[in-house]
């Protein structure tokens, strides 16, 4: 018997009956089909049950037909939707379907939903110790919402929701119940939302352990709460948040030590931290199209003079850049909000168009009232040594660019010393440094050198960029990003600006379509960089199958000449496709990127570029 169809009574039996004759335990789950489902969600139906379809890939996970955890999953489909409010659903019948072998089956079920029980109204009692705003939050933020069904999941997140709001607030002895009353219509109820708050609470002793060479008075600087504060358990997240950030704790716990029936107004607090290595060595190497192969090693001290103080040394070397940087914070400075950082560094770099050593270093003055807000402000001071490709010398009909660019017309040279004021601003609200797939960036830079400072070089920049990922359907992840930025030279005179600090796009992590440093105003073929800026791109990024991963991409963007002369009209264009495959130290990448529209006239190596298109491999998201 190849289908066996009937009403439900009848069709149970009959299915068993027929499934027994078929070695059961040897059938594979071809296909699992519901039919009538509308009003929940058919995955999270599918993901209840056990009797499961198997993958269609040779190489995937089988799923084999048991007739109890079909029995049971009949049964299962009904609490199923009685938790999400539909007391009368039922699965009318089903129908099982062997192939011609007799080794996989495909089942359909026909599911009538009947009609939802539908929340009326809810109702919050007790929330008056509240504020009104608060209170106007937590209505808005109720996973279980008027007009729709009576999810049973939802009403106790919901509880819980409103229980933490009162936590969060000062009562930390609140109590809150949920009850539903008969509403007008015969199948709507009242939900009740009934808070019985409590004393309110303040913060009282706070008992710190487990630290050794971190002094107790470290540990309370990070704290975001003192004694005779309002109780709330958001404080206490935060300073938990604040004590792993200083990354020297293995553990760290923020807790209450009184027992909810105690009601007492004072609560006191224990924080509980275990020490980890302060000390340690990182190596890192790898490959990628622009650097080749990297290394790198770096060693740090978390605690430096057992205040927390951060010392380090690094030093990297790849085909694009190697030398060596140390740095030094001190994380408390006058206040629990501000810290002051050092890095030096010895380095060099050898871009597509130019090479450059540079010696110098900062000082910063940085201000973190949160993990996702921040501010710097500070001094800068280098020496450098830049020169331009050779390639660029055997024409010698840019002789007049390059004195204009600051450069010797004969060995392609300049050097001097760069002096700048900087700030830096930014929100990051990401929810992973690698790999984002929610919340936004938002970064600003501006920098003013020479003027009444030292040195040989005098303009001032600045420079913007916007990211923003969203997922949908809890797969698909569409990141974009927006950049710009324009230098303006005293005097409009170019030579004021140091060539490598000139604007170029272009690579693995830019416009795509194009190698390193190829999208930029040309003299003579010859890439030269800008004083403007502006790029973007949109990408769209989905799993495919386990650590596998693809994208599609779209890059624009140019660079232009003269500052503050953005041409919205003059974009390079580049679309592609991409393959990710999630390591420990995030995505490794592949991206194929094509030119929509090349730049006509661009040298690569020297000679006309003749690809339209690039193919770029690193670690980590373009961005």
């Amino acid at each position: 018997m190849a289908a066996c169809r009937a009403t439900f009574p009848v069709v149970v039996v009959v299915a068993l009956i027929c499934v027994v004759g078929c070695r059961e335990g040897d059938i594979q789950i071809s296909g699992l089909t519901f039919n009538g489902v509308k009003q929940v969600d058919k995955a999270a139906l599918a993901n209840a049950l056990q009797t499961k379809k198997g993958s269609w890939i040779p190489w995937g996970r089988k799923r084999y037909f048991d007739r109890r955890a079909f029995d049971a999953d009949l049964q299962r489909i009904e609490a199923f939707y009685r938790d999400r409010g539909f007391p009368d659903a039922r699965v009318r019948s089903f129908d099982v379907k062997l192939n011609d072998a007799q080794d996989k089956v495909d089942i359909s079920l026909d599911i009538n939903e009947g009609e939802p029980i539908v929340v009326e109204s809810i109702e919050l009692r007790g929330f008056d110790v509240i504020p009104p705003d608060r209170q106007r939050a937590l209505r808005e933020s109720l996973p279980l919402l008027p007009g729709r069904p009576l999810d049973r999941q939802l009403a106790i997140a919901s509880r819980e929701r409103a229980l933490n709001t009162l936590r969060d607030d000062g009562y930390p002895y609140a109590e809150v119940t949920l009850r539903d009353e008969q509403a007008a219509p015969q199948r709507s109820r009242r939900l009740i939302v009934d808070a019985v708050p409590g004393v309110l609470a303040h913060f009282g002793e706070i008992d710190i352990r487990g630290q050794a060479s971190v002094s107790e008075h470290v540990i309370r600087r990070q704290l975001t709460f003192e004694p005779g504060d309002r109780y709330t358990r958001r404080e206490m997240r935060e300073s938990q948040r604040k004590l792993y950030g200083l990354e020297l704790f293995e553990f760290a716990n923020v807790e209450p030590l009184e027992e909810p029936v105690l009601m007492n107004e004072e609560v006191p607090v224990r924080v509980t931290v275990a020490e980890g290595q302060h000390r340690k060595i990182t190596t890192g190497i790898g490959y990628g199209t622009e650097e080749r192969a990297r290394a790198r090693i770096r060693w740090e001290h978390r605690n430096v003079f057992g205040g927390a103080q951060q010392a380090g040394i690094e030093a990297k070397w790849s085909s694009l850049d190697r030398g060596v940087r140390v740095d030094y914070r001190e994380p408390f400075f006058l206040s629990r909000h501000l810290s002051l950082d050092f890095d030096g560094q010895s380095w060099q770099a050898a871009e597509p168009v130019y090479s450059t050593r540079q010696v110098g270093g900062r000082f910063l003055l940085r201000h973190q009232s949160n993990l996702q807000n921040f501010w710097t402000i500070g001094l800068a001071n280098e020496f450098q040594h830049s020169t331009i490709d050779p390639e660029a010398l055997r024409d010698f009909t840019i002789r007049d660019d390059l004195i204009a660019l600051g450069l010797d017309p004969t060995t392609g040279q300049s050097r001097g010393t760069l002096s700048a004021l900087v700030f830096d601003i930014s929100r990051n609200t990401t929810n992973n440094l690698l790999n984002s797939t929610q919340g936004y960036l938002l970064s600003g830079h501006i920098e003013q050198a020479g003027k009444w400072l030292w040195g040989n070089y005098n303009f001032w920049s600045a420079s913007a960029e916007a990211r923003h990922f969203a997922t949908f359907g809890r797969r698909v992840t569409l990141a974009t990003r927006l950049r710009a930025g324009s230098i303006v030279p005293a005097g409009d005179d170019e030579a004021n600006v140091p060539f490598y600090r000139r604007f170029f796009l272009g690579g693995s992590s830019s416009i795509r379509g194009w190698g390193r440093f190829d999208v930029s105003p040309l003299t003579e073929g010859f890439p030269v960089g800008g004083l403007t800026m502006f790029e973007g791109s949109s990408e769209i990024r989905m799993p495919l199958r386990g650590k596998f991963g693809a994208v599609a991409f779209i890059d624009f963007g140019n660079v232009w000449r003269e500052p503050r002369n953005f041409d919205f009209g003059d974009l390079r264009y580049a679309v592609g496709p991409g393959l990710r495959y999630q390591t420990p130290i995030g995505p490794a990448r592949f991206d194929v990127g094509y030119q929509l529209n090349p730049i006509e006239g661009l040298l690569v190596n020297g000679a006309p570029q003749k690809r339209s298109f690039r193919i770029h491999f690193s670690i980590g998201q373009a961005f």
